[in-house]
């Protein structure tokens, strides 16, 4: 059944076409399984909490029936400013707006956040959809100055700064418009915490499409607590989320996260007594306590979406987002404020990313790319384009805030595959882990953090492809295979700041102090059974490193103990990226550079398998992989070359 809704009807009605209702919550609260809710262009300021679930089968659906027409939003607008000194402005809300939850007495807050100012809260001002800047005092306010850890310094002069008038019951907001007339232009506020999210779990199989979501006062989203988000699936299965732009949340834009747990949320920050990652294995253990299956959770789709300008993260999950596609996404300007600071920031954050496949995505231009933290276990991160995602040189480094690169992967067992993407940020992998395969990638910037990073962090590795538990080890380092890969040495191999002990020098020299696979087999060849103790060293040790086929270009410099990799560091190398109405060409020499330089085909009985998990790098369903399509899909011939591209071209579609 079609279910009608248009904020522009003369008034409400029963959500027939002739009568369609004026509010989406009023569709969600009686749409059933195989139901569609149309809904018409216009501003929905509410937001909608989705009762009943679909099934597999009969899904239900809320469509925009114009692409991006339909706006939801948690912000309302505001047009009662009044002139207070100079380009300040003042005005007065009424607390009851709120109700339960108000954006600005509520400071951002949870374990693994840390900012510069601890006096954030979760509401915003916005002057024609851009955030301004929150400061601690009206005097700051005033000054309008820029904020020197900013990527957007101009934009960081525009301040806001709010306080209680406790004998009124009033929100006061005075902010800084730097000369705009905030009754002339649209400027609004955060008056609620979400914008499409379920007040229980298990609502599955929900599918949103075409909307622009927007302005949400979020709080912070650690993997030890519930993640708010402002739109998400709050702990079900099977939800799509496609052809939306979303945009300015507080925190979270999609959230994929946590199951609520009043024993274990934010216990660190509530308490100190046990630290924050005991409390990250007591949330994956209880996970099983609360549903944490295949058939219960996951398997979301998140496609198509343009996901920008969110301070903490565009998709965050912890657990939630097992076994789900992550494909065909805009992802940008994330954590450009600079406001907040800690972990869980990236383009795409997930915790246990069990089987989850990510492709095919556009992520640039945020305080890293993708970062998959523990269990990133049948991870496949395949036919990205990430750059720029690292601090601009005019903005100051933020101290305590994340490192950035393009892809993060952290003390997980793996297998983690990274293949076909084309990697421009100056560091482009930081591998505080073991377990990954790096397959036919164009590698423009370092590997950093190899060996360091992870300290005594005993983390879980599950039966292949579920989510139970088959068993905990701390992180080793190695085990770790590179294949056909083209580094470039692209960026300038000097530290970014005087105490950035980040390497710059790209290539996989970083392993040189790993193991061969026969080297690290010899230690356990004993003519007689060995005590345990003997052993200690071995089963602590690094594990095997395998490299082979890979090309060092421009000063990129190999393992020491790959045989047949190609060098090249004497003959100028270009690589090029050049943005020309929303397209993408990659301009390069890389090909000519390597004169016919040729490699195997690598399949899944190549890679072999992740040593603590025991799991082949293969696809979700169990069946093996073999590289013969590159970056675009098009199929490798029998004359195989490095890098992401099937043919040697100059110029590329990207």
């Amino acid at each position: 059944m079609d279910i009608y809704v248009n904020i522009n009807a003369p008034r409400d009605g029963d959500g027939t076409e002739k009568r369609p209702y004026r509010s989406i919550n009023d569709a969600a609260k009686t749409a059933k399984p195989g139901d569609t809710v149309l809904v018409a262009p216009g501003v929905y300021r509410e937001c909608v909490v989705p009762q009943n679930a679909g099934t597999a089968e009969a899904p239900i659906v809320y469509r925009s029936v114009e692409p991006l027409g339909a706006v939801i939003t948690g912000g309302e607008r505001v047009t009662s400013w009044e002139k207070y000194k100079g380009n300040v402005w003042v005005c007065r809300v009424k607390n009851s707006v709120f109700g339960d939850y108000n954006p600005y007495t509520t400071l951002v807050y949870g374990d693994w956040y840390a900012s510069e100012n601890p006096d954030k809260h979760t509401g915003a001002v916005y002057l024609n959809g851009r955030a301004l800047y929150e400061v601690s005092d009206i005097e700051a306010c005033e000054k309008a100055q820029v904020y020197e850890y900013s990527w957007c310094p101009e934009e960081s002069r525009y301040k806001w700064f709010t306080c209680q008038d406790e004998e009124k019951d009033e929100t006061v907001i005075y902010a800084n418009f730097l000369g705009a007339d905030p009754n002339r232009e649209n400027v609004e506020i955060n008056v609620r915490r979400r914008c499409f999210f379920p007040d229980k779990t298990g609502v599955s199989y929900i599918t949103v499409q075409g909307f622009v979501i927007t302005m949400a006062a979020t709080n912070w989203a650690p993997p030890a607590a519930f993640q708010d988000g402002m739109i998400g699936p709050h702990w079900s299965r099977g939800w799509i989320i496609e052809d939306c732009d979303i945009s300015n949340s507080k925190c979270a834009g999609i959230s994929l996260g946590r199951y609520f747990d009043p024993d274990n949320n934010n216990y660190f920050t509530t308490k100190y007594v046990k630290s924050p990652t005991q409390m990250e294995r007591d949330s994956v253990c209880r996970g099983q306590y609360h549903g944490w299956l295949k058939e219960n959770i996951g398997g979301h789709i998140i496609r198509r979406n343009n996901i920008h300008h969110c301070q903490q993260g565009g998709i965050i999950g912890r657990m939630g987002g097992v076994f789900s596609l992550i494909e065909d996404n805009h992802i940008h300007h994330i954590n450009n404020m600079m406001e907040l600071r800690g972990a869980e920031i990236a383009g795409i954050k997930l915790h246990a990313a069990i089987d989850v496949v990510i492709r095919r995505n556009h992520i640039h231009h945020s305080t890293m790319g993708v970062w998959c933290d523990w269990e990133a276990q049948g991870t496949r991160i395949t036919q990205n384009l990430m750059h720029d995602n690292e601090r601009p040189a005019y903005a100051k480094h933020l101290p305590r805030s994340m490192c950035s690169q393009d892809i993060f992967v952290e003390v997980s067992h793996g297998p983690t595959l990274i293949d076909n993407n084309i990697l421009l940020s100056s560091a482009s992998l930081r591998l505080a882990t073991q377990g990954v395969a790096v397959v036919h990638n164009l590698i423009c910037g370092a590997l950093t953090d190899v060996g360091r990073g992870t300290t005594w962090r005993y983390t879980p590795y599950h039966i292949p492809h579920r989510t139970e538990v088959m068993g905990f080890m701390t992180i080793l380092h190695g085990d770790d295979r590179f294949y056909n890969n083209i580094f470039v040495q692209l960026h300038k191999i000097e530290p970014i700041d005087a105490d950035d002990r980040d390497n710059r020098r790209a290539g996989t020299w970083v392993f040189d102090g790993y193991p061969t696979e026969s080297e690290w087999r010899a230690q356990f060849d004993f003519t007689k059974l060995p005590n345990i103790s003997q052993l200690e060293p071995a089963h602590f040790g690094h594990l095997p490193v395998w490299c082979g086929g890979n090309a060092y270009l421009s000063g990129a410099v190999g393992w020491k103990d790959e045989s047949d990799g190609f060098t090249d560091g004497e003959k100028p190398v270009t690589v090029e990226l050049e943005e020309r109405d929303g397209k993408y060409t990659l301009r390069t020499n890389v090909y000519d550079v390597l004169s016919g330089f040729t490699v195997k085909l690598i399949d899944t009985e190549t890679l072999g398998r992740a040593f603590e998990p025991e799991q082949y790098f293969e696809d979700p369903d169990g069946s093996p992989i073999t590289f013969n399509r590159d970056y675009s899909g098009a199929f490798r011939p029998l004359n195989v070359l490095p890098g992401p591209f099937a043919a040697a071209e100059s110029e590329y579609s990207v």
